[in-house]
């Protein structure tokens, strides 16, 4: 997967190919990286009531969908996998930019007969849940032909967000 900074760990969003390097050095990536996620929001509190790590930080907010993803792949959530055409070739979350300025997406995808569209109920909320723990704003809403997914975004106070 590209960075858009450049090399360097990039957190699954779902739409990029299927992991290539072991899953104990993948989790091992993750983990790295959302411990610096965290160390991040307890260097720029900014004040708030609660924890600084609660809220997202600015960093998060000026690449939410790279927050978000590292937060549910640090979950242990599973995040969806494309081909080259870019098909899906597994189920799982997709984050991508929202449809509001600083919100983010979060579908349940899957190949055709993956059953992805029977679960997506249930791994939506799960992955609400895990969203609110580490302080973002979760909606769920019901879109096009019937099916699921979540608008993510800052809460109120955090980033000019009301």
């Amino acid at each position: 997967m590209g960075s858009e900074e450049g090399a360097g760990f990039e957190p699954a969003t779902g739409d990029g190919p299927p992991p290539i390097e072991a899953a104990e050095v993948r989790a091992a990536s993750v983990r790295t990286a959302f411990e610096g996620l965290l160390q991040i929001r307890r260097l720029t509190g900014d004040g708030r009531a609660g924890p600084p790590e609660a809220a997202p930080a600015p960093w998060e907010l000026h690449r939410p969908v790279r927050a978000v993803a590292l937060a549910l792949e640090s979950s242990g959530a599973t995040p969806s996998a494309v081909d080259a055409s870019g098909r899906p070739v597994s189920a799982g979350y997709r984050v991508r930019t929202g449809e509001q300025a600083g919100s983010v997406r979060v579908d349940w995808v899957g190949p055709p007969g993956s059953g992805a569209a029977h679960h997506e109920e249930e791994a939506l909320a799960e992955c609400a849940e895990v969203l609110r723990r580490v302080g973002w704003t979760v909606l769920l809403y019901r879109g096009s032909r019937r099916r699921r997914y979540l608008e993510v975004e800052p809460p109120a106070g955090v980033g000019g967000v009301r």
